[in-house]
């Protein structure tokens, strides 16, 4: 998710129609998350490096990563990821079934469960929860705000021209909640487990206003809830944001309904640059920070720090943005670029031990993946023959790439820009560069259309195919502006097929030919490389397992 997870654009077919077999999943055991801590210390505080501050502390209407990993100790949802994988496991709800056609979907809830207000939690609350996503107003429905409800349920109450996946939630009893779709999709429910579909508190939803969201021309202004009262249900609830010293806490929750929290609290440390946070560590300032760079890695285990690698389970691309600049929308021109970029250097010089050069816009593990496409080779003679024939030989983009951030897929943004852009340069190709904080300028920007071509990536917030491609280019209106090609549509109403396939088997087979379309028909970006990003600790920090989601929690933690 992550990402998710993400400071991550979601662009996805909301709606899809999948043949679902009835399903009924339960656990023996209860979502109880610290079963995994074993037998470490109790008490003390964890200190983590933070790239950036929290956009806002309600899950809801979060896009970035760093408000993700505070909220995802703070709140849960009625499913979860099973530590260290992609799988979905219980967690306010303890079981689920559908009905045969996938609309009706009915949750048994786990009991005797409070928010941190003290109010109860049960199949009220979470209809209340439903149904304010769904009734968004306003401001609130703005992409840049409800983005996780608009890319993966649709429209709102009051958007009939653009319907919701959503159509009701029923509290049948106080400890089951039935929720109906307009239609069956293959995101459900593990799109529940996304940290955005966590459950609130309807009283401190209320008291507190949160869904009073004023826009201020490109920006919004959030309410009471979002900024200081986050109420969830999980292991910690929110301490304090202390903006002067750039430093975000968070508390155990005494009353949490499983397994307690060993901690005290944990003090997430705002330090923009990866250097300082590696700095900050080796001084004893922080107990641990996210992607340290893979040049780094040997450095710190040799120096005693416990360097966890994730699996890979992200995907770099270069963006491509059709609307702006009329040659590329032309097919060689976005060719050249793609054989202009020197990827197997890239990933041997920029990118840690195990990352792989990619084939296209999915890691091999998820089902959809094309086996038969290989990479393409670096050959900048191709890549000058392609831009003479488009007629592009005079070609000028703008290159935008982010500070203050570092994420899975792009451990060095700098470092990464400067290869890609000194490639580009060695084909002809004349390059203007911008650089913007990435909470402070620079996904506004690419949201809005202004760079020609800009890095960003994607890291899965669960295995379906549709959660990679269908993201990215599931609709016309996308950041890469495929709306501008002819095959724009055609793309987007093969994924919405694809996604809506009921036979397994003839799904991963449609998505194994769209991933070759868009490799060689259409590509409306550049798949860069897979990367397996790592999180470090010292040594005397237990219990916390690294995620390929980046969903780490810490209330399994310990610190010795």
């Amino acid at each position: 998710m992550a990402h998710s997870r993400t400071a991550r654009r979601r662009w996805t077919a909301a709606i899809g129609l999948t043949g679902v077999a009835a399903l009924a999943l339960s656990a023996c055991a209860q979502s109880d998350r610290g079963d995994e801590s074993g037998s470490g210390k109790t008490g003390g505080t964890l200190t983590f490096g933070a790239a950036g501050a929290p956009k806002l502390f309600d899950p809801f209407y979060a896009t970035d990563g760093e408000t993700f990993r505070v909220s995802r100790q703070m709140y849960e949802g009625l499913v979860g990821f099973k530590a260290g994988t992609a799988d979905v496991e219980p967690a306010l709800a303890t079981k689920w079934e559908s009905s045969t056609d996938g609309k009706t979907w009915t949750f048994t809830l786990k009991e005797n469960v409070k928010f941190h207000d003290g109010t109860p939690f049960n199949a009220e609350a979470v209809c209340v929860n439903f149904n304010r996503w769904y009734n968004q107003k306003g401001a609130a429905q703005s992409e840049a705000v409800s983005q996780y409800w608009l890319d993966n349920f649709g429209g709102f109450a009051d958007t009939p021209d653009k319907p919701s996946l959503f159509k009701s939630c029923a509290a049948k009893d106080p400890k089951t909640a039935v929720v109906e779709l307009t239609s069956a999709t293959s995101q459900f429910p593990s799109v529940l487990g996304f940290t955005s579909f966590s459950i609130s508190s309807p009283e401190a939803l209320k008291k507190y206003d949160a869904d009073n969201v004023v826009a201020a021309g490109d920006a919004f202004t959030y309410p009471a809830y979002a900024n200081e009262h986050p109420t969830g249900t999980g292991p910690f609830k929110f301490g304090k944001f202390d903006k002067a010293n750039n430093v975000v806490e968070i508390v155990r929750n005494d009353d949490y309904h499983g397994t307690k929290a060993k901690l005290d609290k944990v003090v997430f440390k705002i330090i923009p640059d990866e250097t300082a946070r590696k700095q900050a560590l080796k001084a004893g300032d922080i107990d641990g920070y996210d992607l340290p760079n893979a040049a780094d890695w040997a450095g710190l285990k040799s120096d005693g720090f416990d360097v966890k690698v994730r699996p890979p389970f992200n995907v770099l691309y270069l963006g491509i943005n059709q609307l702006n600049n009329p040659k590329l929308q032309d097919l060689k021109v976005r060719q050249a670029l793609q054989y202009a970029i020197n990827r197997e250097q890239l990933v041997k010089s920029q990118l840690p031990e195990g990352a792989t050069v990619a084939t296209q816009f999915m890691p091999p593990t998820v089902d959809g993946y094309d086996k038969s496409l290989t990479a393409v080779k670096y050959d900048v003679d191709k890549a000058k023959s392609l831009l003479a024939e488009a007629g592009a030989s005079d070609l000028t983009l703008k290159f935008y790439w982010p500070t203050e951030v570092t994420r899975p897929y792009m451990p060095s943004p700098k470092d990464l820009y400067g290869a890609i852009a000194g490639d580009l340069q060695k084909a002809g190709i004349k390059v203007e560069t911008t650089s913007k904080p990435w909470n402070g300028g620079y996904l506004t920007d690419v949201d809005n259309g202004e760079p020609d071509i800009f890095l960003l990536g994607w890291t899965g917030d669960n295995g379906t195919a549709h959660n990679w491609v269908g993201t990215f280019f599931g609709r016309t209106d996308n950041r890469f502006n495929t709306g501008k090609s002819p095959w724009g549509a055609t793309l987007a109403d093969a994924l919405a097929a694809a996604n809506a396939e009921p036979d397994a088997a003839k799904r991963t087979k449609q998505y194994e030919e769209l991933n070759k379309k868009l490799m060689e028909e259409y590509l409306p970006a550049i798949a860069i490389s897979h990367s397996p990003p790592a999180i470090v600790f010292k040594k005397e920090i237990q219990g916390v397992t690294p995620s390929p989601l980046t969903d780490e929690r810490f209330g399994s933690a310990s610190k010795g």
